[in-house]
Formats: structure tokens, C-alpha cells, sequence
């Protein structure tokens, strides 16, 4: 019985490394990140020279392995029926073979196997993920405080999963304080995040304010916003007002001239009407 026993734990043990040995073979991702709407490209290559008789792309789904494209030099790339539309391959080879998943959805998530299956040997297989996320662009909004040098700036972003929404500001002088952050669960899967905060301090001259929004390890998304300064308002205020004087003055020295025309003119008529008066009383 013990014999028995220890052959089996022998033979586990030469199984599972044996497992780990072809694995160790395939040189692939193990974590693809796509954003919904966009390509995802997966890539394996068998690092060791092996007579492939043909590369198998696999689908998991709850445990079930479904074939979606194979590669052979015998019947060249196929993709199966229902899978068409999803996958193409990129580039094909018994040693490189890569496959591209088309306008990825939140459904299209989960793992694929690729397998180089061999003579004599069997298959060798590589493992990769696909993680689907969804980044909208921030909104930000920026509104004056009830105390003079205090501006409160919001910011929200929508994505899946839940973002990381950071504010940040261009002028030293100035900080951020009194955050607060409210996430909301929508009903499409993807949440709503916003960060709210005070800014202080002594504006010298215009501000940029940024947020930036960050789903997973993916590319963020950042939006700036410009803050005036108040005295750039005050010399604006200044200046409509100059404007303003000019053209009051502007029009006072039109209004002078019509004035003085219709005055000439009037003089002119009152004097031809005494001199056609005179003509008449001496004929």
C-alpha cells in the first residue's frame, strides 16, 4: 500500500512539472487592458523549436474552453463559425502567432489559451487575460467661494471601474483642502466619481486648474481649466469703462455737428425767405 502511495504522489509530481515545464515555453501577456470600443491584440511565441502541427486560440468561460481560430499550414487560418466578427488574426506562424479581438466589449472579458500543438510532445500552452475597462473625459466645474480668495473646484468621471479622480493647480502658492469624494454606481455598470475641494490662497496671476481621471494601470485623462486673475477683470472692467468715455465723447462731438449743420441750415432758409419776401413787396 505504501508503494502504491508513493508512486501516485511521484507521478503527481511528474505530471505538475511536467505542466510548468510547457508552459514555461510560450512567451505571451499575461494581462491585456482594453478600453471598450477599441482593439485588443493577443500574441503568443514558443521560445524552443517544436515540429507545430497547428496553433489553437481558445475562449474560457466559466470553466469551459471554447476553440475560436486555429492555424495550420495545411488549412492556413480559420476562424469558427460565430467568431468572425470578434477575432482576425494579426499574424500567423507555427512558432509566432498573434490574434486581434475587435471592438472589445465588457462581454469579450476574460482569459484565452493559445496552443502549439506538437508531435510528439503534445501541447504547450500560454494564458492571457483580457481586462475591459471604460474611461469617460472629467467634467470640471469652478465656482467662486463666499470667501474672497476661495474657489470651490469639482470634478467627475465616469468609467468601469470606479476611477481615481486627482485635482491639481499650476500656481505654488495656492492648495487644495476639504476633499470630498462621492461615488455613484450607475446602472449600465460604470460609476460616476467626484471629487470635490477648496482652493486657496493668493491668486498673483491666472490659475490653471487640472483633473486627472485613472481607471487600472490604463492611459488617464486629464482637463484643464483656466482661472482669471482678478486683476486681469479689474483691467478689463477698466478698460470697457475707457471704451465706454470714448464713445460717449464720440458721440457728443456727432450730435455737436449735426447740431451746427441744422443751425447753418436753418439760418439759410430764415434768409431766403426775408430776401423772396422783399422781392415780392417791391414788384
Amino acid at each position: 500500500m505504501s508503494r502504491l502511495v508513493s508512486f501516485y504522489v511521484i507521478a503527481v509530481f511528474i505530471l505538475g512539472f511536467s505542466d510548468k515545464a510547457l508552459t514555461a515555453v510560450i512567451q505571451t501577456q499575461q494581462t491585456v487592458l482594453a478600453a471598450v470600443g477599441e482593439d485588443a491584440e493577443f500574441s503568443c511565441q514558443l521560445l524552443e523549436t517544436k515540429d507545430v502541427l497547428q496553433v489553437t486560440w481558445q475562449k474560457i468561460s466559466h470553466d469551459v474552453e471554447t476553440n475560436v481560430a486555429t492555424y495550420s499550414k495545411h488549412f492556413g487560418q480559420r476562424v469558427n463559425d460565430g467568431f468572425t466578427d470578434k477575432f482576425k488574426f494579426k499574424h500567423t506562424g507555427l512558432q509566432n502567432c498573434s490574434i486581434v479581438i475587435r471592438n472589445v466589449t465588457v462581454q469579450d472579458e476574460g482569459c484565452y489559451h493559445c496552443l502549439f500543438n506538437t508531435y510528439p510532445e503534445g501541447s504547450f500552452t500560454g494564458r492571457t487575460c483580457l481586462q475591459v475597462y471604460e474611461l469617460h473625459e472629467p467634467v470640471v466645474d469652478v465656482r467662486e467661494s463666499n470667501s474672497t480668495e476661495e474657489w470651490v473646484v469639482s470634478c467627475s468621471a465616469t468609467g468601469r471601474p470606479a476611477p481615481t479622480v486627482t485635482l491639481s493647480v499650476s500656481q505654488q502658492d495656492l492648495s487644495f483642502s476639504q476633499y470630498n469624494t462621492v461615488s455613484v454606481s450607475n446602472t449600465n455598470a460604470t460609476f460616476t466619481v467626484t471629487t470635490t475641494a477648496v482652493l486657496s490662497g493668493s491668486r498673483k496671476h491666472s490659475t490653471q486648474v487640472g483633473c486627472a481621471a485613472r481607471v487600472l494601470s490604463a492611459p488617464h485623462r486629464e482637463v484643464m481649466v483656466m482661472i482669471p486673475d482678478d486683476d486681469d477683470n479689474d483691467d478689463g472692467l477698466d478698460e470697457i469703462s475707457r471704451c465706454n468715455h470714448r464713445n460717449l465723447g464720440r458721440i457728443s462731438v456727432i450730435v455737436s455737428f449735426v447740431m451746427l449743420i441744422a443751425c447753418v441750415a436753418a439760418l439759410i432758409f430764415v434768409g431766403y425767405m426775408k430776401k423772396k419776401s422783399l422781392s415780392r413787396k417791391s414788384s
